[in-house]
Formats: C-alpha cells, sequence, structure tokens
C-alpha cells in the first residue's frame, strides 16, 4: 500500500528547494517579532541579530516536533510552526511597564514558559472542541485566514517601514506586481517540479530584478557572523510575574484557537482531515515548543498559516518537505550568515509571492464553504455574521481602541474572533433547542474530507 501524499519523502533536491520555498514564506513572519520587541528595549545590533537568530532556532525546532512528532506530540501534517505575532503587544507592554529594561526578557521568557505547559496540559481538552467546528464554520475561518493575511502581503508590497520615502513608491510596487505576474507565468507555462517550486524561482527573479532599483541590500550578509549559537538564558534567568503570565496565557489561547482553524484547514488540503487525537498532539507541539522556546532566548510558537496557502498551491503534501524547512530554520539560527540570504529578498518582492500565497488559502476556504449547506438560510447567516466580526480588525484597525489592552490581543485577531463568532453562531443555529437539522449541516470536518474533488482543489490554483 502506497504512503499516504503527507508521508511522502521526495527527491533531496526536491525536498530541499521546496523545503525552502517554505521558510521563504515565513520568513519575515518569524523575524518581525524579535526586532519589534528587540527595538522596545533597545538592544544593539549583535543583540538583535542573537535574539533574531534565536527565533529562528526555535521555529525549526518547534516545526520539527510538529512534522516529525514523538510519541503524542506533534500533528504530523506539513504544518510549520514560528513565533506568533499575537505575542508582540503584550510583550511591547510588558517592556514598557518594566523599570530596568534589562529584565523585560527574563519576564517574558517565564510567563512563556509558564504559558506554555499550561496549554500543553490543556491540549487534550481544547482538542474536543472539534466537533463544533463543521464546514460551515471550517470554511469561514479559514476564508477569514487567507483574508487577514492578504493584508501583510500589501503592507510588504508597499515597502519594509511606512516611515520610509520609498514607502508604496512606484518601484516598490512595480516589483510586487513583476514577482506575481513572474509566479503566475511559471504556474501557467511550466510543468512538474519548476511548477511547484514557482514561488522560490518568482523571489529569485525578483529579487535579481530589484538590484538595480537598488532596492536589494546585501549588506547583512557581508556584516553576519558564520557561526552562532543561541546560548540558553543569554539574556538571563527567567522571572515570573503574574501579570506578564496572565497576558501570555490570554495569547495561549489564542494561539490554540487559530492553530486548531490552522490544522483543520491544512487536514482539507491534504486530504487527511484533522480529527481530535491529531489536533491534541498538534497543540501539544505548539505548547511545548513554547514552553522550551525562551530556553533558547525564543517567543510563543504558533502555526504559520502563511505556508498552508504554500501547500495548496503547490499540492506539494509531504510532511517531510517542512520538517526540511524547519532543518534550514535550525541552520540560519547556528548560522546568521545562512539567515542573511533570506533577509536580502526585498520586502515588496515578498508582498508578491504573498498575493498568491494568502489568496490561495482564502480560495481554500471558499471550496469548504461550497460544502457547507448555504442554501439554507442559518448557515448564510453564521457565514455573513462571522466574516463580518473577522474582517472588523483589518477594515477598522481601531474599532476595539476603547477596550482595554489584554482584550484587544484577543479582538485585534479577526481570525479569532471569526472563530469564535462562528462557533458560537453554529451552536446557536444548528445545535442548541433540539432545532432538526440535514446531516450535512453539522458534518464532522473529518467526515466531510472525502468530498473534496480533484476540480474543486484546482479551482484555488492561480
Amino acid at each position: 500500500m502506497a504512503d499516504h501524499p503527507v508521508d511522502e519523502k521526495l527527491p533531496p533536491l526536491k525536498m530541499a528547494t521546496t523545503g525552502l520555498q517554505h521558510v521563504a514564506a515565513m520568513y519575515a513572519g518569524v523575524v518581525a517579532p524579535p526586532l519589534i520587541v528587540g527595538a522596545a528595549i533597545g538592544l544593539s545590533a549583535a543583540e538583535l541579530t542573537f535574539l533574531t537568530g534565536a527565533c529562528l532556532f526555535t521555529a525549526g525546532l518547534a516545526t520539527f516536533l510538529q512534522t516529525l512528532g514523538i510519541w503524542k506530540i506533534g500533528a504530523r501534517l506539513p504544518f510549520v510552526n514560528g513565533v506568533t505575532f499575537a505575542g508582540v503587544a503584550p510583550m511591547t507592554a510588558v517592556v514598557a511597564s518594566t523599570d530596568d529594561k534589562s529584565d523585560a526578557l527574563p519576564i517574558i521568557f517565564g510567563a512563556v514558559i509558564v504559558a506554555g505547559l499550561l496549554g500543553f496540559l490543556a491540549a487534550p481538552v481544547f482538542c474536543k472542541a472539534i466537533r463544533f467546528f463543521p464546514p460551515v464554520v471550517t470554511g469561514t475561518v479559514i476564508t477569514l485566514i487567507g483574508i487577514s493575511l492578504l493584508p501583510v502581503a500589501f503592507g510588504w508590497a508597499q515597502g519594509p517601514s511606512p516611515t520610509a520615502d520609498d514607502f508604496g513608491s512606484a518601484t516598490n510596487l512595480g516589483l510586487a506586481a513583476i514577482t506575481l505576474v513572474i509566479v503566475l507565468l511559471l504556474r501557467r507555462f511550466t510543468r512538474g517540479f519548476v511548477k511547484q517550486i514557482a514561488v522560490l524561482l518568482g523571489l529569485i527573479a525578483g529579487t535579481v530584478i530589484a538590484i538595480p532599483f537598488g532596492v536589494t541590500d546585501f549588506g547583512p550578509v557581508a556584516d553576519a557572523d558564520v557561526v552562532g549559537f543561541p546560548t540558553p538564558f543569554h539574556f538571563g534567568a527567567p522571572q515570573f510575574q503574574i501579570a506578564a503570565i496572565l497576558s501570555m496565557c490570554v495569547v495561549m489561547v489564542v494561539s490554540m484557537t487559530e492553530s486548531t482553524a490552522d490544522m483543520l484547514a491544512l487536514g482539507e488540503i491534504v486530504e487527511r482531515p484533522a480529527d481530535e487525537k491529531t489536533i491534541a498532539a498538534g497543540l501539544r507541539a505548539d505548547t511545548l515548543g513554547s514552553a522550551l522556546s525562551p530556553v533558547f532566548n525564543g517567543f510563543m510558537c504558533s502555526a504559520f498559516a502563511q505556508n498552508i496557502g504554500l501547500v495548496a498551491m503547490t499540492k506539494i503534501r509531504s510532511r517531510y518537505v517542512v520538517a526540511v524547512g524547519g532543518g534550514f530554520l535550525v541552520l540560519m539560527g547556528l548560522c546568521p550568515m545562512a539567515a542573511s540570504l533570506i533577509a536580502v529578498v526585498p520586502r515588496p518582492v515578498l508582498g508578491g509571492a504573498g498575493v498568491v500565497l494568502f489568496g490561495s488559502v482564502a480560495a481554500s476556504g471558499i471550496q469548504t464553504l461550497v460544502r457547507a449547506s448555504l442554501d439554507k438560510d442559518n448557515n448564510v447567516l453564521i457565514v455573513a455574521v462571522s466574516l463580518a466580526v473577522g474582517i472588523i480588525p483589518i477594515a477598522a484597525p481601531e474599532f476595539y481602541h476603547s477596550f482595554p489592552e489584554n482584550a484587544r490581543i484577543i479582538l485585534d485577531s479577526g481570525i479569532s474572533t471569526g472563530c469564535v463568532a462562528a462557533v458560537l453562531l453554529n451552536l446557536v443555529f444548528n445545535h442548541i433547542g433540539g432545532r432538526e437539522r440535514d446531516a450535512e449541516d453539522v458534518t464532522h470536518p473529518m467526515e466531510a474530507g472525502d468530498e473534496i474533488t480533484e476540480s474543486s482543489r484546482a479551482a484555488a490554483m492561480p
């Protein structure tokens, strides 16, 4: 009996290039939190480089846990883990409230360790929520994941910094458009291996084209060290403060909610629907990775939704490909010069590729909604209101400005609020009160997975 595509081991060259594609897709998201938090603390350039490398290293370890797994830990899906952006706001709040900035990172690390361990213990209970994720819910959440990520791509397309003079310039937008066109042309007119690594080739081509415009900066490569190791507790032993711990526990709940939605989405795409056992194992990897990350000076880890779009687009479903990507992340953490090679890719070039990647996630959600019995008014209402709630932080970023900072950690995540809204509305309209329902209205994601046809999957492809 042939292995499922998720368990397939590809030829070495194909494994390496497609794994590198995953790293390219997630790199900016991994390095952004340490850069923001490090800048808030006032770290030197050397310490900032160290912190960034540590986050790459721990992202690689967490990805190993998810893809390869040990015992009951790891979803064993092509699931990329990295530093969650949801933790940036509470971490910067910790920095602001700390008189001695040298204590900020130890306090953050202590809070992440506690939140990670508590999340690990809660995973078997949290995963039981899967029965409240029928296609009408999962389709809505997957669509929201894609929609929520698209503004990130649009921001990249404009440039690296909103305060820069060339932010949103014709040059930056042009480079993003050229990269997008290259990826689309490769997807349309090539076949086989070249077609599958279209995003990586597009990033390389876009970077080369950007050189004459002075947008490509090779300075990070020249300044980087060849070898470096994230010494355990480099910034000091962890400190445990109740306020910081509570704040990071809230982030952990948000992270676990998003990871559950991501696993359901990825399970649909790779045709190995995530059941309770898979989700529990995946959440254990998320939370254990988060608890171990501060030991090596990293932050809380969570699923990276942008890589789900890459899986959907390339149709390469092997978890070993993503494990190789995790290996590249570990290498970058140990070799700052290697990490700097990815940093050479201009942000507008990443933005052009991101449009394809993140749009593919939204398209996958729409595919799932096709099977959600939208001919029934109740399900249409669930989708309509949940999408509206989830889009609020995108359409009106200051909508919740008067709420407490801790509440905004959840409210400013459209994925989390949209997910909660969809689950609650589905309970009200399809569960509570003994309301009669068609079986397909509450079909479990696992049971629905076999209904995805090749034609519906192809609809998401560029």
